[in-house]
């Protein structure tokens, strides 16, 4: 069967449907974002605090630099098992608490909002299920409004969190600029969607292990990349930032392991860049649509923090596509399951 005759995977309608979920977003999510900003005490928060698991918590590494960089806060992800399972209690009443998952149901993630709200804490849980456990254990919600995703893999929940992570941001900085920017993203994720990254996932299905790079935005668009190729093509994946990889990473980084830059330019776009020439003067096969000799389709110069989301667009492509070239059943991978309780 070829791949023009396949059965159309989940994966594959639910990234292809990522531009939609995206406009969906900023047509009924902002006023409840705007809301949400303007009802926070600011003036009282001194911290925050972000929690999440696999591809929220990447999510979450997104929005915490974000929060840093913007708004002048210090950002730390949250460690539920602190409360779930050594009993503590964090002083959090100076800390803004953002909650960050799919399915809003994780036991430890709800847990450790409720204390974070008993404590005090100013909390919103950024969710795709408004009715959801997270939701109920914070005080403040924000849906992502990516609608139903049935693939095990998330993809269009993954943009549409770190959209709204980008839209509370906005808000809360007052910052015409940023909001102004993320307007744009539905024709952003669209331009993305058409990229052609199989050269990329080709070379990294039959290796051993293969690495990402990003750093600052594009970290933790790095890290969502790295697990879905381990999820889709089985592959072991590394996500590094370009301040350390090439410290003691770079001893494990060899010819037959395939490199992915995620560049978004910006402030660490030349550091991102010169961490990839590096590598690929030792010998390893480097891929990217950024620098002066790119090797994958790229974004033209835009805001960084909305292009670091939209560089994952063509990662999702491009796995279900060599997924589906190998015949593995990407809607099913070995031994998972659609998380439901613990994104």
């Amino acid at each position: 069967m070829s791949l023009t005759d396949r059965p159309v995977s989940r994966m594959s309608r639910e990234v292809a449907e990522i531009p939609q979920a995206a406009a969906r977003l900023l047509d009924e999510g902002w006023e409840t974002i705007a809301r949400v900003a303007a009802a926070l005490d600011m003036n009282s928060i001194s911290h925050a605090v972000v929690s999440g698991r696999g591809s929220s918590g990447h999510a979450g590494t997104h929005l915490r630099y974000l929060i840093e960089t913007r708004l002048g806060l210090s950002a730390a992800p949250a460690a539920p098992s602190v409360v779930t399972r050594y009993g503590a209690n964090p002083r959090l009443g100076e800390a803004l608490y953002i909650l960050i998952s799919q399915s809003g149901r994780s036991p430890d993630l709800v847990t450790a909002a409720e204390q974070a709200t008993a404590a005090g804490a100013q909390t919103i849980a950024i969710v795709n299920d408004a009715d959801s456990p997270a939701a109920r254990a914070c005080r403040y919600v924000i849906p992502v409004a990516a609608g139903p995703e049935l693939a095990v893999a998330a993809t269009k929940t993954v943009i549409n969190t770190m959209l709204a992570g980008l839209l509370l941001v906005a808000a809360l900085a007052e910052d015409k600029a940023l909001a102004a920017a993320t307007q744009a993203a539905p024709e952003r994720l669209s331009q993305a969607l058409a990229f052609d990254w199989s050269p990329w996932a080709r070379r990294l299905s039959p290796a051993p292990a293969g690495f990402v790079i990003g750093r600052g935005l594009s970290l933790g668009p790095a890290r969502e990349a790295a697990l879905k190729a381990a999820e889709v093509l089985g592959v072991p994946v590394l996500a590094y930032s370009a301040a350390e990889v090439l410290h003691g990473p770079k001893a494990a980084i060899r010819g037959e392991h395939p490199i992915l830059g995620l560049n978004a330019g910006g402030e660490v776009s030349d550091s991102i860049e010169d961490a990839l020439a590096t590598l690929a003067w030792q010998g390893s096969p480097v891929f990217s649509g950024s620098g002066p000799q790119p090797t994958l389709p790229g974004l033209g110069p835009g805001e960084p923090a909305l292009d670091a989301v939209a560089l994952l667009v063509p990662v999702y492509r491009a796995l279900e596509a060599e997924a589906a070239r190998l015949g593995r059943n990407v809607d099913s991978p070995p031994g998972l399951l659609k998380v439901t309780e613990t994104l």
